[in-house]
Parts: C-alpha cells; structure tokens; sequence
C-alpha cells in the first residue's frame, strides 16, 4: 500500500511538471528571441540534471511478512518515535559501558599485581634495598643457573 500511495504522488507530480511546463510553453511564445533561448538552453539544463541525479529514496523495512513461501518487507511511516532513537542508541551507550568496565577491571587487576609484589617485598626476608644491589642481583642469576643445572 505504501508503494501504491508513493507511486501515486510521483504520478501526480509529473502531471503537474507537464501542465507547467505546458503554460510556461504558451507565454514564452510573446517573448524575443533572447530570451526564449536562454529559457530553452535553462530547461535542457534542468532536464539533463534531473536525468543525470534521479530521486532516490531508502526506507527501512519495518517489518517483514511471510505467506507461504513468499516474503514481502513493509515500510512505516511513524517516522522517527522516541523508541526508535533509543533503539538505535542503545548498542553505543552498551559499547561505551563495556569499555568503562573492562578498563576498570584491567586497573584493579595491575593494582593487585603491585600490591602482589609490595607484599612479597616487604614480608621477605631480605631487605628491599637487597633487589637494588646489581650485584644480588648477579648472585640471584647465578644460583637460579646452580640450581637449574643440578
């Protein structure tokens, strides 16, 4: 039905352009020469323009309706309802949120690693003064080799 409505108002708008076209047509014939042919030169313009960019116009499909094992897809003319905006935001406010969580959970998680270590750190038997000590730190390479070797 929404095809018929729209095809109908196309049909309705070409016949006004004719009738238009047809009186404009009627009242250059008492114009001079010049400017009948600027008007000529004006409608071949306006006429390879409207070829050359045709009206096009997507709808969504609505709904779609099935009858056997035929489909047809429906258009709605509601336009653009407060339910129809949420919807369409909705899968961005979702997105954003995802983002804030897993960055909220990546921050506590290296909060909990560092606290991790500070507590192995500060609960050693060593002081933590030891770990900045390069050579400890060659001690520790070499006996993690000892002890790997044995």
């Amino acid at each position: 039905m929404t095809y018929s409505l729209h095809h109908q108002a196309e049909v309705l708008m070409d016949r006004y352009g004719v009738k238009v076209a047809a009186r404009l047509s009627q009242g250059s014939a008492q114009l001079p020469h010049d400017i009948s042919e600027r008007l000529r030169v004006a409608r071949l313009q306006a006429v390879a323009q409207r070829k050359r960019a045709p009206v096009v116009q997507s709808r969504l499909a609505t709904s779609v309706s099935s009858s056997g094992g035929a489909a047809a897809l429906t258009f709605g003319d509601e336009g653009w309802s407060i339910w129809g905006r949420m919807a369409s935001v909705l899968p961005l406010v979702a997105l954003v949120a995802g983002l804030v969580l897993i960055n909220g959970i990546q921050n506590e998680d290296r909060a909990n690693e560092v606290a991790e270590v500070d507590t192995a750190l500060l609960t050693d038997d060593l002081p933590p003064a030891a770990y900045a000590d390069s050579g400890f730190i060659q001690y520790l390479k070499s006996a993690a080799h000892r002890t790997a070797s044995e």
